[in-house]
This record gives structure tokens, C-alpha cells and sequence, in this order.
């Protein structure tokens, strides 16, 4: 049965139960100061960018996350290689200074555990697509965090993203899906998300000791951390895949 689509702008009173359905995001990554500062700001400031899912039982199985911004503002024109962070800053600023947008960006998809396997990815993305489409435009870019990434962090994400199989689609699953919504791949972020944060954070969110100098592997991460025992901390910088839908 296909889920039923709405936008929070449309039915205002599913903030709670969107904003609040459980997901499969690891731990350390929602700790990227500038995601935690401005991500809730879309569900309040532009519910009509917020999509969900119900399934026949009223249920919310997936969200998705997109922000309208200028592209081809002054001092902009390329897609930045600060990536999901910059794309949020520059969404802001421009809503708050009262500039037309041009563009929309992708922020997130996420599927709630229990739904997932049901291809509700791509529903979602192709409901950003038309959502973005019906209000005029004629681009979605999405900073794309490749799902199987992971399994090999020490490979660097240009390689990784430029993988295809014999058919000529990606080989990560998730940059696959956009491909065959008929998105290109423009450029590699390589600082979309950063998250540095003393060790006892770390330990907490990866249950990893985080007591030697040097790079450690996370569950879920797509490159390594960089911890500085001595220091106290460590940092993570995500590198993400940009991609561009011509609508």
C-alpha cells in the first residue's frame, strides 16, 4: 500500500509525531553544531519543506528534510564544499534577509526503523522532488551521505563516489537511488558536517575507548575520527557527495 504524503505546512498538527519519529542516525552524527542549530528551525520557519509518510495505520514511517535557497546569489554560483552545513547557513540567512531563493537543497530522508526495507527512500525523494517542482523550481541539490560508505572509511570519497556497476549506476545504494531519480553527481563536500567534541563524548556515543593519538573507526562513520588523546578531544569531518536533480 503506498504511504500517504503530507507536508507539516499542510497538516501542522503532526509536529510532534514527524519532528519526534525514531530514526537510525548514529549518535555523533546529529551532534554537528551547526545541524543542531539550525535543522529544528525547518519544521518551524518552513513547514512547507517538511514531507512524512503515514502508512495505512496513521503511522509516521519517514520524513523529509529540504530548504529553498539562493544558488546564484553574489559570492556563491557552486555548490559549497562545506556542504550540509554551509547549505543551512546560506538557507537562513537568506530567508531571514528576504532573498529569492533559486534552489532547493535536500537536508534528510530518514526512514523509521520498523519501515524500513520498504523502498520508502525513494518515495520520499521523488515527494522533495515534486514538492520542489510544484513551487517553481527547476533544481534540487542534495548533500548525499552515501549509506554504504561506511563499511570502508579509509577510502577516499571521490574514489568511493565514482564507483558504477556494469550497468553505469553507482555502486552505493543510496547514491544509486538519486541516480536513477535522474540526479548527477556534481562534486565531492569535503567538510559537509564537522563534530568536535571532548573524548568522554566520544566514549559515550561510540563506546570506544578514545585513549591513543591518531585515527579511530566509528560504527556508522564515513572516514575515521581524528582523535588527540592528549588534548582531550577528537573531531570528525564528513565529506558528502553532491548531487544535482534537474526538475
Amino acid at each position: 500500500m503506498q504511504p500517504k504524503i503530507s507536508s507539516l505546512a499542510d497538516r501542522p498538527d503532526m509536529l510532534e509525531r514527524v519532528v519526534g519519529m525514531a530514526d537510525s542516525w548514529p549518535e555523533f552524527v546529529i551532534q554537528d553544531l551547526v545541524g543542531a542549530a539550525q535543522f529544528p528551525r525547518i519544521a518551524a520557519e518552513l513547514p512547507e519543506y517538511v514531507l512524512f509518510a503515514e502508512d495505512e495505520r496513521g503511522e509516521v514511517v519517514a520524513n523529509a528534510y529540504s530548504v529553498p535557497f539562493a544558488l546564484e546569489a553574489e559570492h556563491r554560483g557552486r555548490l559549497p564544499a562545506n556542504g550540509w552545513d554551509k547549505v543551512l547557513v546560506w538557507a537562513f540567512s537568506d530567508l531571514r534577509r528576504g532573498v529569492r531563493p533559486d534552489t532547493v537543497s535536500a537536508i534528510s530522508v530518514s526512514i523509521a526503523p520498523q519501515a524500513q526495507g520498504r523502498r520508502l527512500s525513494s518515495v520520499m525523494l521523488s515527494a522533495m522532488r515534486d514538492n520542489a517542482r510544484a513551487r517553481g523550481f527547476r533544481e534540487v541539490v542534495a548533500p548525499v551521505r552515501p549509506n554504504a560508505k561506511h563499511l570502508e572509511p579509509r577510502t577516499p570519497m571521490e574514489e568511493y563516489a565514482r564507483r558504477v556497476r556494469p550497468d553505469g549506476l553507482p555502486q552505493d545504494p543510496w547514491l544509486r537511488v538519486h541516480a536513477r531519480a535522474g540526479a548527477v553527481i556534481d562534486s565531492v563536500a569535503p567538510a559537509s558536517m564537522t563534530v568536535s567534541a571532548p573524548l568522554a563524548d566520544w566514549r559515550r556515543w561510540t563506546g570506544l575507548p578514545f585513549d591513543t593519538d591518531g585515527d579511530i573507526e566509528v560504527p556508522g562513520g564515513l572516514v575515521p575520527v581524528r582523535c588527540e588523546a592528549e588534548r582531550g578531544y577528537a573531531v570528525y569531518v564528513e565529506p558528502n557527495v553532491w548531487m544535482r536533480h534537474p526538475l
